[in-house]
């Protein structure tokens, strides 16, 4: 068993990297077997923070969950793994995602390109790079010309995949995959055959261990109910037998909680990652960290 933490635990906006460090610390010091760190239009950059917890911390796995690659070229998201997985002593593992367009195509103002051919031919890129390979190649989204490789570098790479297209790409050529909002239901049913054998599947699971079951399962609807307004979690949500992203959550005291996070692991999950553990109060993410460890401790 593997479960680890979303650093920050609340939105960006509201923190500084000092204090992202503070918790990157906190959360090694709680238990928890990997920290991850998100990437919005205006937040901090997530590879950059990686690369600084890397310095602040001696034994978690420290990842990105998720990056977009749009509209990043595949040389410069590959120079920042690079940076983040030497600063953290090759415990960094890159994950990626292909991102909303909806979402996405408005802020920066380029076309998006079509996702599963993009994905293809990014991670064929990515693959290269960190195998130390001298690339030239000419794709219909991606284009590379290197005339000297950077030496190799063991870059794990995950990818946010959710459809069988992406499961099916993510299973060729990358390392696992990172869904969320995938409830059981759809992790032993779409992700664990669709991405295939031998690969990492962490499940990115909202979690809050609380007193206040009510307050939490209000905000969770408020804060998560945009999900519903996108295709791919729309689908993925339906292939969970749930109607809104809310009813994932898990909700409760320390018992109820870990009851939930097993059912992913038997569900087929490699790895449980709990996010929006500050969704309510500063108390009920200490008590949802301390479960994390208290779950790795005990390996059940």
């Amino acid at each position: 068993m593997s479960v680890g933490l979303t650093v920050p635990a609340r939105p960006q906006a509201n923190i500084t990297v000092p204090e992202v460090l503070d918790q990157a610390r906190e959360a090694e010091e709680a238990g928890a077997a990997s920290i991850w760190f998100s990437q919005l239009p205006s937040g901090h950059d997530a590879l950059a923070l990686a690369a600084l917890a890397g310095q602040v911390t001696s034994r978690v796995e420290i990842g990105t969950s998720v990056v977009p690659i749009y509209p990043r070229h595949p040389l410069t998201l590959a120079a920042a793994a690079r940076t983040a997985s030497e600063a953290s002593a090759g415990r960094f593992t890159l994950g990626i995602g292909l991102g909303a367009k909806n979402f996405l195509e408005p802020v920066y103002g380029t076309p998006y390109p079509p996702p599963v051919r993009h994905l293809r031919e990014y991670l064929t890129v990515l693959r290269a790079l960190f195998a130390g390979e001298q690339v030239d190649f000419t794709g219909s989204t991606v284009e590379v010309h290197l005339s000297e490789p950077a030496p190799a570098a063991p870059v794990p790479v995950l990818v946010a995949a959710m459809g069988p297209q992406a499961l099916r790409a993510t299973g060729e050529l990358a390392d696992g995959t990172l869904p969320y909002l995938a409830s059981p239901r759809a992790i032993s049913n779409l992700i664990v055959p669709g991405i295939g054998p031998g690969k990492r599947v962490i499940a990115a699971v909202p979690a809050v261990v609380t007193s206040d079951v009510d307050a939490v399962r209000e905000l969770a609807v408020q804060q998560l109910g945009f999900y519903g307004s996108i295709p791919s979690y729309q689908r993925i949500l339906k292939e969970g037998g749930v109607e809104s992203a809310a009813e994932l959550v898990l909700i409760g005291d320390e018992e109820t909680v870990a009851a939930g996070v097993r059912r992913y692991f038997d569900a087929g999950a490699t790895d449980v990652l709990l996010t929006q553990t500050a969704l309510h109060t500063d108390e009920d993410r200490r008590r949802t960290w301390r479960l994390t460890g208290e779950l790795n401790s005990s390996g059940s």
